[in-house]
């Protein structure tokens, strides 16, 4: 049997007919920038997420840097982000001037600590961008306290969360604006680079969209230097095609992550914990893996990761690593001194996690058969 670590046949299957009407409907009308299939979308997304205001723009990057700059973060300012996450979030705060400061995970959820929030807090500090991995929401409710207690502003970073919720509030509401990203692999993807920024207040609405076309508030009327990011008008139709379905995906990919949860039970591999207060939409699932290797009394991390990944890939299954590298050590961000062993939660979940297939449309016996293979492995055999 082989099993990809995703596909997006089973989807685009269900919704043919959809997406090629959103094609030929956007095509017919010969409009592709800023129309009405934008603001459609704008309005029933921002409905979906519980907010008010929903901008569209290029892609996740994006839709956190503008969120930022929109806030007015930038050159001397410190934005507070997890050191386990994708560097987009890292990245979107150096684009602004400003400079992360990176958090550790708690090691259960891979999602940024409250209880080590505080201590990175000084003068400096302007915001905190707590990132909901994987879909599974952050503990707003310390976060928030801590951006009330020191004035600070909250930009959520839901990239991978459409639809997830805290203590059944939708993620993204929270805090003063929230990005997304559409790429294609999302719960909610487009079918090429697309983004939003979600917020409840109309000023910031406004500057986000202004600085996301040329800074112009209106045309040939600049009061920003501002960017070229804005969601086209096929994305967005496509988009609004998919909308509808989306808690049917994420429906979906719970079922399957139950079944995982249920069923895997290979005493070497580390499910994922899931807190009292959230609902994930399971956009990777990632289990850790505590077989190491030990060689004159150092431990060596990522021994049985490594194994793992090799027994189901010559299963026929495939999978992912998130993330190999921490942003700590990437060489783009070599500048801030950084060094092995500074940041050693992330470190580990950099050296243990993999990924295991989840996507819609997975069928009970491709299920059965990851859970098989994954209860078989045997880190002792070589």
């Amino acid at each position: 049997m082989k099993i990809p670590f995703v596909t997006f046949k089973p989807l685009e299957k269900d919704l043919d007919k959809r997406l090629r009407d959103a094609f030929d409907r956007v095509y017919n009308r010969s409009w592709y920038i800023e129309g009405e299939e934008d603001k459609n979308f704008e309005k029933i997304f921002a409905n979906y997420c519980e907010t008010k205001y929903a901008v569209g723009c290029g892609n996740g990057l994006d839709s956190l840097m503008l969120s930022l700059k929109a806030l007015g973060i930038g050159v001397g300012d410190e934005v507070i982000v997890p050191s386990n996450t994708y560097i987009a979030t890292a990245l979107a705060v150096t684009y602004t001037g400003a400079t992360p400061i990176f958090v550790e995970p708690d090691i259960r959820t891979f999602n940024i600590d409250p209880l080590k929030i505080e201590e990175k807090i000084n003068e400096k500090t302007k915001a905190i961008i707590p990132v909901h991995l994987y879909g599974q929401a952050c503990d707003m409710d310390p976060i928030m306290s801590l951006a009330d207690k020191y004035k600070l502003k909250v930009v959520e970073d839901c990239a991978q969360a459409h639809g997830a919720t805290y203590k059944g509030r939708k993620i993204g509401s929270f805090g003063n604006a929230a990005g997304f990203s559409f790429y294609p692999g999302k719960n909610l993807g487009a079918l090429g680079d697309a983004g939003a920024i979600i917020t409840n207040n109309k000023e910031i609405a406004n500057k986000v969209r202004a600085l996301g076309n040329y800074g112009s508030d209106y045309k040939y009327h600049h009061i920003y230097k501002g960017h070229n990011s804005r969601l086209d008008e096929l994305q967005a139709a496509f988009l609004t095609a998919k909308l509808p379905f989306l808690d049917k995906v994420n429906l979906n990919r719970r079922e399957t992550a139950n079944k995982y949860l249920n069923g895997i039970n290979n005493p070497n591999v580390i499910l994922p914990f899931v807190p009292y207060y959230t609902e994930p939409v399971w956009h990777i699932f990632g289990v850790r893996i505590k077989t190491n290797e030990e060689k004159n009394g150092k431990i060596k991390l990522g021994v049985g990761r490594n194994s793992l990944e090799k027994w189901l890939n010559d299963n026929g299954i495939g999978t992912n690593k998130h993330y190999p590298i921490p942003i700590h050590l990437q060489k783009c961000y070599e500048n801030m001194r950084f060094h092995k062993g500074d940041f050693p939660i992330a470190e580990e979940i950099s050296a243990t996690e993999l990924s295991l297939p989840l996507y819609y449309g997975m069928t009970d016996e491709e299920i059965k058969f990851v859970i098989d293979k994954i209860n078989e492995w045997n880190p002792e055999e070589k």
